[in-house]
């Protein structure tokens, strides 16, 4: 159980909150500068040996936020909807705490081909050949989960 969960009840597994984390569509990084200011972005990701693989453009505030604090939270919002009648909502989400760190060569590829596999499945060559001809024009991070929880009201 987690201790964190005001409603103990509501609580995923581990299990359950990393299923969730893998079929997710897109989450939120939430970083933090130099100066403490707090920063979210939503991104798409994958997720590949209990580590979370994005990429991105080769500079920008998300990448100095890093550079300052490569501490992060991610968060997934699955499935929702609203019950007006009962002042509520069913949902289900995950969230993860961790440190990124960028990767290179074999796992750099890895990370894209991983991408390409969630969200153009259906284009797997034509992808493999952007990689190849347009992988110099962005950096692929990792988040490596160090704790994860997961909430949901179904």
């Amino acid at each position: 159980m987690n201790r964190n969960l005001r409603r103990n009840d509501r609580g995923l597994t581990e299990s359950e909150a990393l299923d969730l984390l893998v079929l997710g569509e897109y989450g939120v990084l939430a970083t933090v500068s130099a100066d403490g200011a707090p920063y979210g972005v939503p991104l798409s990701y994958c997720v590949i040996d209990y580590g979370i693989y994005f990429h991105c453009a080769l500079e920008g505030h998300k990448l100095e936020n890093l550079t300052a604090d490569n501490r992060v939270s991610f968060c997934v919002v699955g499935a929702t909807e609203v019950l007006p009648e009962k002042f509520s909502t069913r949902y289900e989400s995950v969230i993860v705490s961790g440190r990124v760190t960028e990767v290179f060569d074999a796992e750099k590829q890895r990370g894209l081909e991983g991408l390409v596999a969630k969200y153009s499945a259906g284009f797997r060559d034509a992808g493999e050949r952007y990689i190849a001809t347009d992988s110099h024009k962005t950096r692929v991070f990792r988040v490596e989960i160090d704790a994860i929880s997961g909430k949901a009201r179904r």
